[in-house]
């Protein structure tokens, strides 16, 4: 599977959509793992991306998981010393880390790898068809490609020991209702709803979307007093590019800062700060 095959969507309005096409299960293995490196490098150089969407052309995988074939005939490295992630857990955490926003739109089963890679991103949307769970336990090994280090973060420790002790799967209801998902939307409306809410998000300041990430990840990784030094820096930063000069002025002349624009047109007014309707804004 090349970089090509998924790449084959097109940026509009700043959101890539990209289409998840690795046959004839989606697997998550080597040659997936070397497309998504060269995706994500292509990303990183387009300033015109600042949303990315994932999607799958498999109608009952999102991804799979893991390449068990592939372990199994992995060499043992004994319990030598390890001081950094592994491939896997190293790329999908790029998810994490870029400056556009990632979104899984999950309809269909994730499970292993394929988990984790929704977890890696930075927002999941599901449908009633989907499935996400992590059966890495009962074959003797956990989830290495950043599972057991960021499902703690994402549903708590107890919930985290629940889904991955009993390798069970989880549906797209409880997954709503624990935090594995953002939102539950029906099927046939997924990619309409997603990509409306990342036309949204891309309509935004790219520079702010990058600070915003950042922040929210120091103060997850350092804790609240180091995040309020980097809020404030990241603050400084944006002011000193000038780029919040305009929409600011377009938020006071739609009416913003007055009692009845805030009170009665305030999502008209922030639809104007964006530099019109967040849908057809370029990037």
């Amino acid at each position: 599977m090349s970089a090509e095959v998924l790449l084959r969507g097109r940026v509009e309005h700043g959101v890539a959509t990209i289409t998840i096409d690795h046959p004839p299960t989606n697997l998550v293995d080597g040659a997936f793992l070397s497309a998504l490196v060269g995706l994500l490098d292509a990303c990183d150089r387009d300033d015109a991306v600042r949303a990315v969407v994932f999607t799958s052309a498999d109608s009952d995988f999102f991804l799979m998981h893991g390449d068990v074939e592939a372990i199994l005939a992995a060499p043992a490295r004994g319990a030598a010393r390890v001081n950094e992630p592994n491939v896997a857990a190293a790329t999908f955490d790029r998810l994490r880390t870029a400056r556009y926003l990632t979104i899984a739109a999950i309809d269909g089963a994730a499970r292993g790898g394929g988990a984790e890679f929704c977890s890696a991103v930075d927002l999941r949307f599901g449908t009633p068809r989907t499935v996400l769970g992590q059966p890495e336990v009962p074959m003797g090994i956990l989830p290495g490609a950043g599972g057991t280090a960021r499902l703690p973060r994402l549903l708590g420790r107890s919930r985290a020991l629940d889904v991955m002790l009993t390798a069970r799967d989880v549906g797209g209801d409880e997954a709503l209702a624990i935090g594995w998902l953002d939102a539950l939307v029906p099927s046939d409306e997924l990619l309409a709803h997603v990509g409306a809410f990342a036309r949204r998000v891309a309509a935004m300041p790219p520079e702010s979307i990058a600070a915003v990430k950042h922040v929210v990840d120091v103060s997850l990784a350092s804790g609240l007093d180091a995040a309020l030094v980097e809020e404030s820096a990241a603050l400084a930063r944006l002011m000193s590019l000038g780029t919040h000069r305009d929409p600011m002025r377009r938020f006071l002349e739609a009416g913003g800062q007055t009692r009845d624009g805030e009170t009665q047109r305030m999502e008209a007014i922030m639809d104007t700060t964006m530099d019109g309707d967040p849908g057809s804004a370029g990037p």
